[in-house]
């Protein structure tokens, strides 16, 4: 007889786990992802035509300069947040493992042993028993409306959105590494400007001095002179402190506590890469890190929407008990210590006053958000190489006038001078064409900087050497 009773529950349980794995199958509530047409332009403004390239080079083909790369390799591998990143993905991978395992029945086992002759705190006046019990308990919710599901559609988008966004942090390093490199030889070329001026007008300050001593120059020639030997060494300091923090960022960068970086090129021996191709515009969406973190984010948001439109409705859960029973440890291997249950449970919203209803609203309007950002991201990125590549053309454009400038301001200095001790001109004219060629002097400086920081900033936006991944 107990044998028959037990025949009988493992075929209820055969048959409501296959009921519940068929359920699991073929329902699922909520809107299935679709992906946003977006409106890409056929080319970009400062192009006559865009080449089909999806792929970009690597940065080690971008990059020449070995000090610059070598700190590039060492943020990538002790960088902070890039090692926060890891986490983030890490944790990611966590939830969807739990958002998975909701799928599945849960299992729990017990045991318990009682010895006494009373019925909760009231004497019952029979002799004394000892119970012991051993129980396995099995509980599974059937997943009718997808609930699990769409939680685990939204758990695996997430973990790609923090891999896309873990690619978008490792770029931006990338080219933040380079642009403070950059800076870093930009300062150090300033200081030098600064030092050799100083040295200059310090030497010519002491021809006025010596001038001024004997008669042939005012006064005011040499308070002019003085003031123009202040000026250049005034910014040394300044550009010793620009060197210092500028040094101190670096080191963070990499991963270091701050110090001095020993560098070798100087802003003048660095180049240009021969070309980054910029591709379709079309294609930037398939490149763009951050884009393709927004769509993810949009997917697991979307997938929510499902997660609370099931909670509307009763779910069913599968509930099955076995186990021994026996008054003797020693009976627990006999067939009548055998016992088991099989059950189902339905549970379900009546009346919560609209609570479930709008839960699934603010689903859909954190998803609309979604969406909006995730177009807003889209927009972003077309605008972002416009203004790259229209600052590398007027960049350009701008360096070759510059370079005139700094060709006859040099020379004009030089003249002035000899003008000045021939006795031509004022020392005036000597003050305005050695403080335009130290202005310019410095700005040349920074427009190197700068044009360097364009090409790196194209690479990031761009969205670097990473290939495009599907993310099904």
């Amino acid at each position: 007889m107990e044998l028959y009773k037990m025949k009988n529950i493992k075929l209820v349980n055969q048959i409501l786990l296959a009921l519940g794995a068929f359920v699991l199958s073929n329902c699922m509530v909520g809107p299935n992802f679709q992906k946003v047409e977006t409106a890409a332009p056929e080319t970009y403004r400062t192009m006559d035509h865009a080449i089909d390239s999806v792929n970009l080079p690597d940065y080690n083909a971008i990059f020449k300069d070995t000090i610059l790369l070598t700190l590039i390799d060492s943020a990538l591998n002790n960088n902070l947040d890039l090692q926060m990143a890891v986490t983030r993905i890490n944790e990611s991978r966590a939830y969807l493992g739990m958002a998975q395992a909701d799928m599945m029945p849960s299992i729990t086992v017990g045991g318990a042993g009682a010895f006494g002759n009373t019925l909760g705190s009231f004497p019952t006046g029979q002799s004394a028993d000892a119970w012991f019990t051993a129980s396995a308990n099995v509980n599974w919710e059937l997943i009718f409306w997808g609930k699990y599901r769409r939680a685990s559609e939204a758990a695996q988008a997430e973990l790609t959105a923090t891999e896309y966004g873990y690619r978008a942090i490792e770029l931006s390093l990338i080219a933040q590494v380079a642009n403070t490199y950059y800076s870093l030889l930009d300062y150090k070329k300033r200081l030098i400007i600064a030092e050799r001026t100083l040295q200059t007008r310090t030497e010519f300050l002491d021809i006025i001095q010596q001038r001024y001593d004997k008669g042939i120059v005012p006064e005011i020639d040499l308070n002019q002179a003085q003031v123009q030997e202040a000026y250049a060494a005034a910014a040394i300091p300044v550009y010793t402190r620009s060197i210092a923090f500028t040094e101190n960022a670096l080191s963070v960068l990499i991963g270091n506590n701050p110090q001095e970086i020993i560098t070798v090129s100087t802003i003048d021996d660095l180049v240009t890469p021969d070309s980054i191709p910029v591709g379709l515009p079309s294609q930037l969406l398939e490149r763009r890190p951050d884009v393709l973190e927004a769509e993810q984010l949009f997917k697991a948001q979307n997938a929510r929407i499902g997660v609370a439109q099931a909670m509307r409705f009763p779910s069913i859960s599968l509930t099955g008990l076995f186990g021994l029973a026996s008054t003797d440890l020693a009976a627990f291997n006999a067939g009548d210590a055998l016992m088991g249950s099989a059950g189902a449970s339905l549970f379900g919203p009546i009346f919560q006053f609209g609570k479930n209803k709008r839960r699934v609203e603010v689903e859909r309007e954190r998803t609309e958000q979604m969406r909006l950002n995730y177009e807003k991201a889209v927009l972003s990125a077309f605008r972002e190489t416009e203004d790259a590549l229209v600052n590398i053309h007027t960049l350009e454009q701008e360096i070759v006038e510059i370079e005139k400038q700094l060709t006859a301001s040099t020379n004009a200095s030089l003249l002035s001078r000899q003008r000045y001790d021939g006795g031509i001109t004022s020392y005036l004219e000597v003050l305005d064409a050695d403080r335009t060629l130290f202005q310019i002097e410095l700005y040349y400086s920074e427009l190197q900087n700068r044009r360097l920081t364009a090409y790196t900033d194209l690479y990031k936006i761009l969205g670097g050497s990473w290939p495009p991944e599907t993310t099904e």
